[in-house]
């Protein structure tokens, strides 16, 4: 049976844009202030009960390393950081404000350093001095994916590690994956309207309020994922699929198929990468 044409990566950056400038805070600055009361210090309860242990566990910060947090945010990640004991914490972003939340809580400790700069385009922060670095759920904020892994890589140290956590690409897409229910199976599904094609979709920031804030959301096949970190100076080395610590209290026939479904699909990706020497 003859085999369909294998599609060939391309960078982001010239691939799904949507022709606007790479190096523009795509809209956080405008929603700072709602993300910041959204995720704050300690971060979401998917931050606290998946995302962070999950990124923690794949990184194993050191005592005196020097870290790197890539899309860093309101620094999020700087807390647990600074528990673990590193030596040094340098968070870039591109959102001032997001950098403003930051340094109002942690820019007083000697160690955290925090810059306002695009991640995808060329920084002196890309020093190959850090031990380690991160990206959390940002992956799918930029356009240039390659940009920000060649970033990444070339902020660590030779043989230095990466850890970065996105949304599942294979089932979660905005407006795109839906959950289903069979009522005869009894059993909660995954609906999946798109996937193999990378998209730009707008995400309305307060729905129902007609202020207009809107942030991008890129979804990249996990293929593309994967070539992208290949193409910026990253080999994967370790892969874990994260699952929803959520359960229903609710009892039935419907409650079952929901534990089985947040059991069966996950709703983030984690990988620890290497640089490439």
């Amino acid at each position: 049976m003859p085999q369909p044409p294998r599609r060939s990566f391309q960078p982001p950056s010239s691939r799904n844009s949507g022709g606007k400038a790479p190096g523009k805070d795509r809209g956080w600055d405008a929603v700072a202030a709602w993300y910041d009361k959204l995720v704050g210090e300690s971060g979401s309860d998917y931050h606290q009960n998946v995302i962070l242990p999950a990124a923690l566990r794949m990184l194993e910060p050191q005592p005196g390393e020097a870290i790197m947090d890539l899309c860093c945010g309101q620094g999020v990640l700087v807390r647990p950081l600074l528990a673990a004991q590193v030596g040094k914490i340098t968070g870039v972003d591109a959102s001032g404000r997001l950098i403003e939340s930051a340094r109002a809580r942690h820019g007083a400790d000697p160690r955290v350093s925090l810059l306002v700069a695009d991640a995808c385009l060329p920084g002196r922060w890309a020093d190959e001095s850090h031990d380690a670095a991160t990206c959390l759920m940002a992956m799918h904020d930029v356009p240039d994916l390659v940009g920000l892994f060649s970033n990444l890589a070339k902020s660590l140290k030779p043989g230095g590690r990466a850890v970065m956590v996105c949304m599942h690409p294979c089932f979660r897409i905005p407006r795109k994956s839906h959950w289903g229910w069979d009522a005869d199976q009894k059993i909660q599904y995954r609906r999946m309207d798109r996937y193999g094609s990378p998209l730009e979709i707008e995400i309305t920031t307060h729905p129902g309020k007609g202020t207009g804030e809107l942030t991008h959301f890129h979804h990249r096949p996990l293929a593309d994922l994967l070539s992208a970190m290949g193409s910026g100076g990253l080999a994967v080395v370790a892969c874990e699929e994260l699952y929803s610590h959520r359960r229903s209290q609710a009892t039935g026939p419907f409650s079952k198929a929901e534990h089985l479904a947040a059991e069966e699909f996950p709703l983030f990706i984690a990988f620890k990468a290497l640089r490439i020497d």
